[in-house]
């Protein structure tokens, strides 16, 4: 069986080295005589292996020492409540709406206070970023929300907004670890991992510590609090721990890799030979603002729907899979994470060429 070229949105391609590292510790990780999956949270072994994640995020991240890392269950999804839970001490935050995440979690905020939608790229079915350099932030607001990289859409904040002192919260699930990041400009980042870093089941959340206290909003479940999660090193209760062990043996590829600073010429590489073909095709266009195009996830259409299931069709025939576009915008959707060698991309547009001629 020979492996297809998976540019799936998530859960997405791992890198090859780390699944054979994991399928040889499969039976009997490091003289254990077992699985880390059989293994306890409470063990020596797996002490060792969520405090070497944590180290190895830390550098590649240089994550300053007063933001805590927690390993934590729900996904990006359970975040979307635990945010203003855990941030909405005037019961008022801002989110700028720039796709189908922010949107779900400026819902979900709603629930709990007063979120005001401060910008959105709504009008233009989020095929930009707004502009965010002067936004309606009031005195009163909590926090400010964005969702930095829209998986569906396939944009990219190249510049954060100004959140005049106000606190940043961003949703990273879909850039996680694919370029460097400040990590002081923001008061939480956090994400989803089954895009860029692991498989799913494991969100990541890294937040700066004056952040984590006892008050929370009133009914905040004691698993949803972050002091809880953060008193215990991310064992208050049993973690995803296989999840974990490979976003661990991730960091390692990264740092093996040479770190972020050439993930983002990689990732910067393949992304070009995608976006500079479908700039010149006369039968593929981009659905993008060139400005605000991402590097992980690249949309695109014929603009004829039985001419993109067909190519959809041959694609996956072809070992091309999971490259139909999100059910909200049709069309395709390339996802080029840390992991998709740049030979993927490049046959791709091989496929893609030879379509155009066919069906010109």
């Amino acid at each position: 069986m020979s492996r297809v070229y998976n540019f799936s949105a998530g859960p997405a391609v791992l890198p090859e080295e780390v699944l054979q590292e994991a399928a040889a510790e499969m039976m009997d990780y490091k003289g254990s005589g077992m699985s880390v999956m059989e293994m306890s949270h409470r063990s020596k072994w797996f002490d060792d292996i969520i405090k070497d994640a944590e180290k190895d995020l830390r550098e590649l991240m240089n994550i300053p020492d007063n933001y805590k890392v927690l390993f934590l269950q729900g996904g990006a999804s359970q975040f979307f409540a635990e945010v203003p839970m855990n941030l909405m001490k005037n019961k008022k935050a801002g989110y700028i709406i720039t796709g189908q995440w922010a949107k779900k979690a400026f819902a979900e905020a709603k629930i709990y206070g007063d979120a005001v939608e401060l910008a959105s790229s709504a009008d233009e079915t989020f095929s930009y970023i707004p502009d965010c350099s002067d936004l309606p932030i009031t005195d009163d607001m909590d926090y400010v929300y964005i969702c930095e990289n829209n998986t569906i859409y396939g944009t990219k904040y190249k510049k954060l907004p100004n959140t005049k002192g106000k606190n940043l919260v961003a949703d990273v699930s879909s850039c996680f670890l694919s370029e460097p990041v400040d990590v002081s400009k923001y008061a939480v980042i956090y994400g989803g991992v089954q895009k860029n870093v692991g498989p799913a089941g494991v969100v990541i959340a890294i937040i700066r510590e004056d952040l984590i206290t006892d008050d929370c909003l009133p009914g905040t479940p004691t698993m949803l609090k972050w002091k809880t999660q953060a008193d215990n090193d991310s064992l208050y209760n049993t973690p995803p721990c296989y999840g974990i062990y490979i976003c661990g043996k991730v960091f390692k590829w990264l740092k093996k890799m040479g770190g972020l600073s050439v993930m983002k010429e990689r990732n910067e590489e393949k992304a070009k030979i995608l976006y500079d073909f479908l700039d010149q095709s006369k039968l593929f266009k981009g659905t993008v603002r060139k400005e605000d195009r991402s590097l992980m996830n690249v949309p695109f259409v014929t603009g004829d729907a039985e001419l993109d299931a067909k190519f959809v069709k041959e694609a996956t025939a072809a070992g091309f899979v999971n490259i139909k576009g999100h059910r909200t915008v049709g069309g395709m959707r390339a996802s080029i994470y840390n992991a998709m060698p740049k030979e993927g991309v490049e046959k791709l547009v091989e496929f893609m060429k030879k379509f155009e001629e066919e069906n010109a």
